[in-house]
């Protein structure tokens, strides 16, 4: 207990210390940009410090210790797990992302953070005590246990080992690669790089962490990246908050802003000038209709065309580079095929009729054109709620970080102060979605374009195939509409300091935050899918007498491994990051919340109903997101009762959820061993 107490100051100190570094240092860089210093070094100098930073702890940290390595020798204490496990879960999905969809789908992004905290706290009532004193090292650990029996005359539990670990796998891979996408879309901003080589960059600063000190590292890493994405988050929202309604406590002062929002939402919504804009791209929207309903010949017709036009181009006299530059570029960009020209065609269309929508209002929830719309818009609400929060209590690299505390007591602690430190971030999430927005709305909209501020142009370039900054003068009136800005949601954060007109150095440590909040998730999520593949793989079920030393080894390999993996999959850009998450949720809730349960509740499940549970839930999830995700093939029309692609969890979970009960039922029941584990873990 003394022992305890006294690891606990000591950590208390070495924070605190580098709390008040850590401030310093941001009180240097605001002197050093008064004096002049050049913006880029400011820039160059976060990233590469907290980079640093991180690199040393990761040395200092570094271990062969099977124990330390898995689960950082069980003797983290509550308080400090509960920032480690919250700087693990504001991944760049929170910290990019979340605002961002605020910003664009209004009251309909709130599902996010009322699934993930409600995730939560399944998770403190339903898992992690029980975790924690079962007490091994990973999730397929705990159901190979739980569901052990007999098939083929053997004993074991390796039949539900082999699925959990091909579950944690899938699941864990595509949250990283969102993560890996984050790291590359801040890396590339902040040093000017290309966005592939930016995810590689980042990708060195993530396997030091990790390959060299497991879970020891990646934990100490995560309570100093915490620190860095508290003062990242909220120190851009204080000043938008003092700034619009001089009060510097956004998550009580917002409200007024939100009713000034309204009105000018309402204003907008019946301008002469947007109604003009808005035509112009429902006329769009029509003429790509127009060629989807006259393919092949509609596509045949426009490459002539676009061949026509460059070929007369070239044989003017009077034309510029410039011009048959873009004449050859149009060329070479029409799609390949009737079949590519139909999807590309598909989506632009989709594209301007949204464009031709009026605002979506902030504060309406679920609006909609007709009671239809609306009661699909709130299907879907209730769908992401419902997918998020069971998605969040079955996360394997999230339930790993309650198998770090010393007893299941401070496992319970660590989850409130999950919840705690999670919540600072999540209050303050809606304020900064409503600030910006009234913001852009009130200093952009109505600017002329000659005066546009100069993030516009910044963002514009970072990413010229899919520009994350769009402002476009469609009636030419000189005057930017609100309907001609086009609006990444990965952005929004990240631009915040300079949209609000903040110091440089701000937006420098808005950066940092976001380069900490995703590599402190893909450090947790790639340690997850090594560790399962050494421990529960290698070790488990192919060379049991291997050494410590080899077992650490092993998954130092496969992390290595798996990183570059997910890198060159995030360097694809295969879609933006709260889709991607999303999916992972879905995943985890089909595939794995049903056998975690029903696990601990409901001692008649066995081994038989376990597998059969996992491959029907899985299989459903990822049947109904191949059927109908466009990116994979499927179509918007195969839709169960309009529910979208990220929610498929929805059908998932139940299925895993009634095969296991049913299976479970009609085979013979747990063996007297597994009851007296189930027993054991129950008992307080």
């Amino acid at each position: 207990m003394m022992k305890s107490k006294s690891f606990l100051s000591r950590l208390t100190r070495y924070y605190a210390w580098y709390t008040a570094g850590f401030i310093g240092f941001l009180i240097i860089l605001a002197i050093l940009e008064k004096e002049g210093f050049p913006r880029s070094w400011i820039g160059y100098m976060f990233m590469f410090a907290t980079i640093a930073l991180y690199a040393g702890i990761g040395v200092v940290s570094r271990t062969s210790d099977v124990s330390e390595y898995y689960v950082a020798g069980r003797r983290v204490p509550g308080i400090f797990n509960g920032m480690a496990t919250a700087a693990d879960w504001i991944s760049a999905a929170t910290f990019i992302s979340l605002a961002g969809g605020l910003y664009l789908q209004g009251f309909d992004g709130l599902a996010y953070i009322i699934g993930w905290t409600g995730g939560y706290c399944l998770v403190a009532l339903l898992i992690a005590p029980y975790l924690r004193k079962f007490g091994q090292y990973t999730i397929p650990d705990f159901l190979a246990a739980r569901y052990s029996g007999r098939i083929g005359g053997r004993y074991g539990g390796n039949p539900v080992r082999i699925l959990a670990v091909i579950a944690t796998v899938l699941i864990s891979f595509t949250y990283v690669v969102a993560q890996i996408y984050g790291v590359g879309l801040i890396t590339s901003r902040f040093t000017g790089v290309d966005f592939s080589v930016g995810i590689f960059l980042g990708l060195a600063s993530i396997l030091v962490c990790s390959f060299l000190g497991g879970m020891r590292a990646i934990t100490w890493t995560q309570v100093a990246q915490y620190i860095i994405i508290l003062f990242a988050y909220l120190i851009p929202v204080i000043w938008l908050s003092a700034k619009h309604t001089h009060n510097p406590i956004p998550q009580f002062a917002y409200g007024s802003v939100m009713t000034q929002l309204s009105n000018i939402e309402k204003t907008l919504s019946d301008d002469p000038k947007e109604l003009e804009v808005r035509s112009i791209y429902k006329a769009r929207a029509e003429a790509f209709d127009k060629r989807l309903n006259n393919l092949p010949q509609s596509w045949t017709q426009g490459r002539i065309e676009a061949q026509r036009e460059l070929k007369a181009l070239k044989h003017s006299s009077d034309t510029s580079l410039i011009d048959i530059r873009v004449a050859n570029r149009k060329l070479s960009e029409y799609p390949k095929s009737p079949e590519e020209a139909q999807q590309r065609w598909r989506d632009a269309k989709a594209l301007n009729l949204a464009h031709a929508e009026p605002p979506t209002p902030q504060a309406t929830p679920f609006p909609g054109k007709d009671k239809e719309a609306s009661d699909i818009k709130r299907n879907n609400f209730l769908a992401v709620v419902f997918c998020l929060m069971l998605g969040t209590a079955a996360l394997p690299h999230v339930l790993m970080r309650y198998y770090t505390t010393p007893s299941v007591q401070e496992t319970r602690k660590s989850v409130f102060w999950t919840l705690f430190f999670i919540l600072l971030i999540y209050l303050t999430v809606p304020a900064l979605a409503v600030l910006v927005k009234y913001d852009i709305y009130t200093s952009l909209v109505g600017t002329e374009y000659a005066h546009l501020p100069n993030w516009v142009s910044y963002w514009a370039n970072i990413d010229k195939t899919n520009p994350l900054v769009s402002i476009i003068d469609l009636n030419h009136d000189g005057i930017v509409q609100l309907s001609e800005i086009s609006l990444d949601g990965d952005m929004i954060v990240l631009a915040t300091p300079e949209i609000a007109g903040l110091p440089y150095f701000i937006s420098g440590l808005v950066a940092a935050g976001g380069l900490a909040a995703a590599l402190s998730t893909a450090d947790g999520l790639l340690l997850t899918i090594s560790n399962a593949l050494s421990h529960d793989v290698y070790y488990k079920m192919i060379d049991p007498v291997a050494s410590t030393q080899k077992r650490v080894t092993i998954s130092k390999l496969l992390l290595l491994v798996v990183a570059l993996l997910a890198a060159y999959t995030a360097s694809l850009k295969p879609g933006d990051i709260l889709s991607m998450v999303g999916a992972a949720f879905s995943l985890a809730g089909s595939a794995l919340f049903p056998a975690l349960m029903l696990g601990v509740f409901w001692k008649r499940a066995n081994q038989h109903g376990a597998i059969a549970g996992i491959i029907a839930g899985f299989g459903m999830c990822v049947f109904y997101m191949l059927h109908t995700l466009p990116a994979l093939g499927g179509s918007v029309t195969g839709q169960w009762f309009h529910i979208a692609p990220i929610s498929a969890g929805v059908f998932g979970v139940p299925a895993g959820l009634l095969t296991m009960i049913v299976v479970s039922l009609l085979t013979p029941p747990p063996d007297a061993r597994t009851m007296a584990l189930v027993d054991y873990i129950r008992a307080p």
